[in-house]
């Protein structure tokens, strides 16, 4: 494979606004929303992101019989140091599943849970 192996992601939501809030929170960035067509109902807010750098984009999606919760995908996202976006949760309104904890040589994780139930990664190298 001669590229990384996800390229997009999307978290399913139930309420779009307080989803919306909780995430630009916690990550401290503004979300975008992004079109769709007019025959879809479907409302998609993007992560910010940087052209040709490593990694992948996604975005929060609110849609009929949209799934979220009691996700089988578990999405990490990198920060610098993972305690920092972990000690926003809380007020954020979302749940520590997992204080920050090492992982030997591949840095650290914390595990979170979101407004919308969805059980989320924070993965750092200190």
């Amino acid at each position: 494979m001669s590229r990384n192996p996800v390229g997009w992601f999307e978290i399913y939501v139930q309420d779009m606004v307080r989803a919306k809030r909780f995430y630009e929170s916690v990550f401290q960035i503004k979300l975008e929303c992004l079109p769709t067509p007019a025959d879809m109902s479907v409302e998609l807010w993007s992560f910010p992101m940087i052209e040709n750098a490593m990694g992948a984009s996604g975005a929060l999606v609110k849609m009929a019989d949209g799934p979220s919760g009691g996700n089988c995908v578990l999405v990490y996202f990198s920060c610098a140091d993972c305690a920092i976006e972990a000690a926003r949760v809380t007020s954020s309104g979302g749940e520590i599943v997992r204080d920050k904890m090492p992982i030997g040589q591949y840095g650290f994780i914390a595990l979170i849970r979101d407004t919308e139930g969805n059980m989320i990664g924070l993965h750092s190298m200190k």
